[in-house]
């Protein structure tokens, strides 16, 4: 190489395939923690260079990263196994890559190129009956050797980092935690862009929120229940967000309950709206029997909703004092909790002003500087 002569930057491919065109409910927590990484790094002086995978470009907007199409069909869960194992391991030699970023669980079984690996949650572990058997027989194989054989594990909170841990044997100095950020929409309206907001979409003055896809682990029906137990009639119930897996049980409850009239289910919402139905609620209830983080409890903060949530896993990490924390299989604990926030308005007022000073805490630019970090920790590892 002669002396004016650059010397190579760094080449990293990142599989980013669960971002999703579609609007439903692949477009959820994983998406747009993917997103917002890789929105803000292009806005970085990275020295690296990036070829990023991913099947539905306009999910990121005009962004200075490059962007490789993928002719597999990898928004269905078979295709996508079939590119991060065959294809991508091909194409990664064939650019030359330096290091892998597998944004979601599970690298390549046979590559000879170091990688970095996220891993949101181990909920497919803790809660295996709750989740397809073969997404969960292939979750928890791959996901147990790639953190194995990762250079570095990037986590989402303390207690995902535990969990890899603890149940996969990986050493805590491999795991990185880089907590999601909040974006800029998320931030409280005037009351007029409320009243406006509930009366375009036909909602009461007051209504209980929860935001996630519709499946098991959302612990939904016991937040029907707890629902059905106040002593309130002039409240509703809305469950936003898309249909995922084993939601049946969901709709029965509500249909054996009598409470067609008054649980509304308005389907995913664009993350453009999503602000508005946070800050017209009343309060965001969070019944998860296990997340990995837990971001609507943070983007309600930041709209100024009270937040009441399950005490377990990473969520008592995330909302810090600015929640009420209930045990996520006591009904009669949940709705006990909402009476007393709905009952008391300066309860209320309290929560809102410590939620809004909990989510200013989370940056997707930190969040983004951080993951710069954690590749260059795996480039410089033997």
């Amino acid at each position: 190489m002669t002396s004016d002569q650059a010397p190579k930057r760094p080449r990293i491919g990142i599989n980013a395939h669960l971002l999703s065109g579609q609007h439903n409910y692949r477009r959820a927590g994983i998406h747009n923690y993917i997103a917002q990484i890789l929105r803000h790094i292009a806005l970085l002086d990275t020295g690296y260079d990036f070829s990023i995978y991913c099947n539905s470009p306009q999910a990121l907007g005009d962004i200075d990263l490059e962007l490789v199409a993928t002719q597999f069909p990898a928004e269905k869960p078979l295709g996508r196994i079939l590119w991060e194992q065959l294809a991508w391991p091909i194409s990664a030699w064939s650019r030359k890559l330096d290091l892998l970023h597998s944004t979601a669980f599970v690298t390549p079984y046979v590559t000879t190129i170091p990688a970095v690996v996220t891993v949101y949650d181990l909920s497919f572990v803790h809660y295996p009956d709750l989740f397809p058997r073969l997404r969960h027989a292939y979750l928890a194989s791959q996901t147990r050797r790639s953190c194995r054989s990762a250079r570095r594990i990037v986590t989402i909170s303390e207690s995902g980092r535990h969990d890899v841990h603890e149940l996969f044997g990986v050493a805590l100095d491999r795991i990185d935690v880089i907590n999601p950020g909040v974006d800029s929409i998320y931030h409280p309206r005037s009351l007029q862009q409320v009243a406006d907001f509930r009366r375009q979409q036909s909602l009461p003055d007051r209504y209980i929120l929860h935001v996630g896809t519709l499946q098991p682990r959302k612990n939904i029906s016991l937040l029907i229940e707890a629902f059905a137990d106040l002593a309130i009639d002039d409240i509703a119930l809305v469950l936003v967000g898309g249909k995922g897996w084993l939601y049946d049980e969901i709709f029965d409850r509500v249909r054996k309950l009598g409470l067609e009239g008054r649980v509304l289910f308005p389907g995913y919402v664009p993350d453009d709206d999503l602000p508005l139905w946070y800050n017209a609620a009343s309060a965001l209830v969070f019944p998860s029997f296990y997340e990995g983080f837990g971001m609507p409890i943070i983007e309600a903060m930041a709209c100024g909703t009270p937040v009441i949530a399950a005490r377990t896993s990473a969520v008592p990490e995330t909302t810090g004092d600015a929640a009420i924390l209930f045990d996520p299989r006591e009904m009669a604990a949940l709705s006990e909790s909402l009476a007393t926030v709905l009952d008391d308005p300066s309860l209320a007022a309290t929560m809102r002003e410590k939620g809004l000073i909990q989510a200013k805490g989370y940056s997707w630019q930190r969040a983004s500087r951080e993951m710069l970090e954690v590749y260059g920790k795996a480039l410089a590892e033997s």
